[in-house]
């Protein structure tokens, strides 16, 4: 049962009782009342009837008003004119009740004598008699109530509730009080309730609540007392997203596709002139990996306005979370992790008051690092973040401090000469804004060590949680780092310690240390612990800097870390919280059907060779034969001195037969599961292909980054030892297993099928897999074009597939293509991936194989202007050296290849490496992939690009930029075959300004890594790249759809 109660009418307590107001008043039987001090100096109307000035209290602030509380029914007649010691009595004395009315008016105030006075107050005038105090005699002990609990605290309520002891007999009665720390104080005693609301509190105030059992007598037992701290004025979640322009994406979550539109801001330089446009102002930043993404402020705000008024970033990120579906979620907080941004643990809904914890989102993170017991063997893990079992340390503050605690944490997870702001803190852009959204946010990070103990921090690694906000506000965030982290540091002042003095409730496993302040000017360590009772023991002495309180905490977590069992992955993380009461974002169905479903493919692979010859089984060796057979049937190079159709024939006849014996596998249990994965709705195949990504990349994962190790060192220090580099690339070929091999079987499932039954239900299943993926595509998911085992493209599945995704866009399909090639390893797929936010394959022990396209769809708003509905972006194999190769079509293939991405290019990037010998021989190969299709297509724009090279506008740019045209003019002259093809100069094959098409990408990485954020110098020139592309593709006349451009795809690729 509850009780509502105005805190406004029962203010000033001192147990003395109140009168009601006719429009407050209360209708019920046998209720106790409100009783506080003081005399009516108005009038008012008492239990119905007009009453002469009496009581009066001391309001709330300070001010003063008439008081009201709960009191039964009576007559007005029995309360002419009584003092405040009569009406006890008519209320508490229940004999009293049943007496006449002439009679009783005698009988209370012999009551009250007998009962509320003490002796002396007896003998008191009449006068003093409304200002006197209740005094309670002979209390004894009663049975204890059983803990209070907040079911809700607002601004200006609370509401509270306690359990009841079991033993009590008789009436159960409560004496609930409750003061602020101003001292104003409030009391009430009820009867069979046992939960209350208290309205009209102060904001952001803390407020002590106790409630004690009294009996008839007014007997008393010990009171259980509880604290809270109202929340502070906070604006709305809905004003919040009104004002930066989400508010509709609340209930239609943005998606990665939209976010990855092409728009006015990828075609002009657009100011920020309003808070709508930083969301994706923010968005686009951080898909480009700019470091600076946080920092936004609307450039419209003068240098006087109020600070109020501006967008806190964290308020914005939290905004952001709130209104994207949980696939942006995890490509927003990859990208965060990759900046070096501490990212959303526990994100707060204050519209809703609830808790999520980010699970999903943080599983595409992996990380490479070196802990200091694998250093002296140079062995780095490799670790898919979410899985890791780190000690967690957790940061938070209690009340105010005066430095920033994450600035401090900044400090503290930083290495020598690389500091970097992990976690957004008051000294940035913005960062001093009010946080109206965001406070409650629990964000983490880790620190990873690289090995090197010059370099680093910690020699072991850690995660590290930062709550936002004061622990006191957010008691639940709170209880949840103390019950799953290794040490809880707080940053509090000393005034404020006191709060510790009551730890009932607390479950606290963690070591927790107190960074104790003495008015913002020294710092002092101080353990805390809470068994057998409170006790602090200070472990530093007073600190006076930054530097030295860092230096402390240092030392204090390198000691914890030395012998630290308690160790945590956020996978068990995830089921801490659920017991704690806090949603966790995996808790879907679709989600949890789309788990067991990969589970069931990945579950059966032990070795991922014989899992491709056994399920797989359409691919590999018969697809490989096929492809050859289809190429060598246009290409003819063995055709020697045989008639061509005869021969042709031949070829037809071994391919039929092939066909054949293709068909009669029969549907292996990996791929039923996958197709079911596929086919099924949009939410739950996105989960699938999610899920079965990852366990894959688990899978696999070690044995592909011990052969890419291999392989890059034999690629520096060993290059002309080819055949044991050739056979490394062939074993990683063989143990790579992705998402790519599931799609090429799908590919020739499909080719096989138009030979079953057609009422067949694989045939019907086979049907429906092409508009499946022309959605995936849509979706941001990459398509293989070109197979790069078997140097082939199954035309019959790519042309369906884009055919399903002309239907889909509505025949607006009208596309422009920006191609890379280059060496291999030099980040092509990682520049592509920075520019457009696209997801080709990047980690590592992963290269691309053949040619990949993902779709970038182009906002209406500039469609006209840029000339096309979407832009295909199409990443290709790295090309490899001269030397690399074993044989004539091996080198063909990548010629091939290159050929096919520029022939389908409205603009060609060519990236080259820094190595002489390599570059030579990756120019050679590009440009014979222009001369090929200078009389076949239109010559694409070129551009040519240095990778991991930073180069200095003025002399020297233009040094480097004439020893390319040099080098290239040299590889056409010395080149036997292109002088076949008249070509004698660079014009002669491709439209190439030094001046605008020269590009030196600086390196990725501004540090060390693993804690080393992208660099900034590398992202501001990736944007200008992309700008620099954009406007090509504006001055690019073709238009071709989607049709065509199949055409185009099948009649280069026979012709080159």
């Amino acid at each position: 049962m509850g009780l509502r109660i105005s805190s406004w009418y029962l203010m000033a307590v001192r147990c003395e009782p109140a009168l009601i107001r006719e429009e407050h008043r209360v209708p019920m039987a046998n209720l106790p009342i409100l009783v506080f001090s003081g005399k009516c100096q108005l009038p008012c109307t008492v239990l119905g009837c007009k009453h002469k000035p009496h009581l009066w209290m001391s309001g709330q602030g300070g001010g003063s008003g008439p008081a009201a509380g709960l009191l039964p029914s009576y007559s007005p007649l029995h309360v002419s004119c009584m003092n405040v010691e009569s009406l006890k009595s008519i209320f508490l004395d229940k004999k009293d009740k049943s007496a006449g009315s002439k009679d009783k008016g005698k009988r209370v105030n012999e009551s009250l004598k007998s009962i509320f006075l003490d002796k002396k107050d007896k003998s008191a005038g009449s006068k003093d008699k409304g200002k006197r105090r209740l005094v309670v005699k002979n209390t004894r002990p009663l049975d204890y109530l059983l803990q209070i609990k907040f079911l809700s605290v607002e601004p200006n309520t609370v509401v509270l509730s306690w359990g009841c002891p079991q033993r009590l007999e008789g009436a159960e009665s409560f004496r609930v009080e409750w003061k602020s720390s101003k001292a104003v104080e409030g009391c009430i005693l009820i009867k069979d309730f046992h939960k209350i609301e208290i309205d009209n509190l102060q904001v952001g105030q803390q407020y002590f609540f106790s409630v004690a059992t009294e009996d008839e007598d007014g007997n008393l037992s010990e009171q259980v007392t509880a604290s809270v701290f109202t929340e502070s004025v906070r604006v709305s979640l809905s004003d919040v997203l009104s004002r930066i322009g989400l508010e509709d994406q609340y209930d239609n979550k943005l998606t990665l596709s939209t976010v990855l539109e092409i728009n006015h801001d990828d075609i002009s330089e657009n100011k920020l002139e309003t808070a709508k446009s930083l969301p994706d102002t923010f968005l686009k930043r951080l898909m480009m990996l700019n470091t600076n993404a946080r920092s936004v402020r609307c450039e419209s705000r003068e240098v006087d306005t109020d600070k109020n008024n501006d967008i806190n970033p964290l308020d914005l990120i939290t905004a952001l979370f709130l209104c994207s579906d949980r696939f942006l979620q995890q490509d927003i907080v990859l990208k965060m992790a990759l900046c070096q941004f501490a990212v959303p643990l526990l994100l707060p809904n204050h519209e809703t008051r609830e808790i999520i914890m980010n699970l999903w989102s943080m599983r595409e993170i992996v990380r490479i690092f070196r802990p200091s017991k694998e250093a002296f063997i140079e062995v780095n893990c490799e670790e898919r973040i979410v899985n890791s079992n780190f000690p967690l340390v957790s940061f938070v503050r209690l009340g105010t401090t005066s430095l920033s605690k994450s600035q401090m944490l900044n400090k503290l997870l930083s290495n020598a000469n690389q500091y970097h702001d992990t976690f957004y803190h008051r000294n940035m852009l913005c960062g001093d804004a009010p946080r109206r959204i965001s406070d409650g946010l629990v964000e983490i990070s880790w620190y990873l060590p690289c090995g090197h103990r010059s370099t680093d921090k910690f020699p072991e690694p850690l995660a590290v949680a930062n709550l936002r906000g004061d622990i006191r506000t957010f008691d639940k965030q709170f209880s949840f780092l103390c019950q799953t982290s290794a040490a809880v540091y707080i940053f509090c002042d000393e005034s404020e310690t006191d709060y510790f003095n009551n730890p009932e409730g607390k479950d606290v496993k963690a070591k927790v240390i107190l960074i104790s302040s003495a008015q913002g000017k020294t710092f002092t360590l101080k353990t805390m612990t809470t068994e057998p009772c409170l006790k602090t023991t200070i472990v530093t002495q007073k600190k006076k800097t930054d530097a030295e309180l860092i230096k402390a905490l240092q030392e204090s977590i390198s000691k914890m870390l030395e012998n630290c069992p308690d160790k945590v992955s956020v996978v068990n993380l995830a089921d801490r919280a659920r017991w704690c009461g806090i949603l966790v974002d995996e808790d879907s169905d679709e989600c949890h059907s789309a788990w067991k479903n990969a589970g069931k493919i990945t579950k059966r692979i032990v070795n991922t060779s014989k899992f491709k010859d056994k399920q797989l089984t359409s691919q590999g060796q018969i697809w490989k034969k096929l492809s050859e057979l289809e190429t060598e049937s246009w290409r003819l190079r063995k055709v020697g001195n045989q008639n061509t159709d005869v021969y042709r024939d031949s070829l037809k006849i071994k391919t039929e037969e092939l066909r054949r014996t293709q068909m009669r596998f029969e549907m292996t249990s990996a791929m039923s599961t996958f197709l079911n994965g596929v086919v099924t709705s949009e939410v739950q195949r996105c989960y699938f292909l999610k899920w079965l990504e990852i366990d894959l990349d688990t899978v696999s994962r070690n044995k592909l980054s011990a052969l890419q190790d291999q392989y890059k060192e034999l690629r520096q220090k060993c290059p002309q030892d080819t055949e044991k580099i050739v056979e490394i690339d062939r074993q990683m070929s063989v143990c790579s297993l992705r998402l790519d091999h599931f799609f090429r079987e799908c590919g020739q499932l499909y080719e096989c099928a138009e030979n079953l039954p057609e009422h067949s239900r694989q045939r019907k299943t086979m049907e429906q897999l092409p508009a499946q993926c022309a959605q995936m595509l849509l979706d941001g998911f990459p398509l293989e074009l070109v197979d790069g085992d078997a140097a082939n493209i199954p035309m019959k599945w790519i042309t369906k597939v884009l055919t399903e995704l002309h239907n889909i866009m509505q025949s607006n399909s009208i596309l422009k293509v920006i191609t890379i090639i280059g060496a291999e390893n030099s980040g092509k797929s990682t520049l592509l991936n920075a520019m457009f936010g696209a997801r080709f394959a990047v980690s590592k022990g992963t290269c691309t194989r053949g040619a990949f396209i993902q779709l970038i769809t182009v906002n209406k708003d500039i469609r006209t202007a840029l000339g096309c509905d979407c832009i295909v972006i199409i990443d290709t194999e790295g090309l490899k050296p001269n030397q690399m190769f074993q044989d004539d079509y091996s080198h063909e293939r990548d010629k091939e290849v290159a050929s096919l991405a520029v022939a389908l290019s409205d603009v060609t990037i060519v990236s080259v490496s820094r190595d002489n010998c390599i570059e030579k021989d990756i120019l050679e190969t590009a440009l014979h992939a222009f001369t090929r299709v200078k009389n076949v297509s239109n010559t694409p724009q070129c551009h040519f690009l240095r990778t991991n090279m930073s180069v200095r506008e003025g002399e020297e740019r233009k040094k480097r930029d004439k020893e390319l045209v040099e080098q290239l003019n040299e590889v056409i002259q010395n080149d036997t075959w292109m002088k076949k093809a008249n070509i004698t100069k660079i014009s002669d094959v491709m439209e190439f300004d030094p001046d605008t098409c020269s590009w030196y990408i600086p390196p990725l990485w501004q540090g060390t890594p693993p804690m080393a954020p992208v660099s900034a110098n590398y992202s501001e020139a990736v944007h200008a790249l992309k700008k620099q592309l954009i406007g090509d593709l504006k001055k690019s006349r073709e238009r071709v759809d989607l049709t065509h451009f199949i055409s185009k795809v099948e009649h280069y690729w026979k012709g080159v």
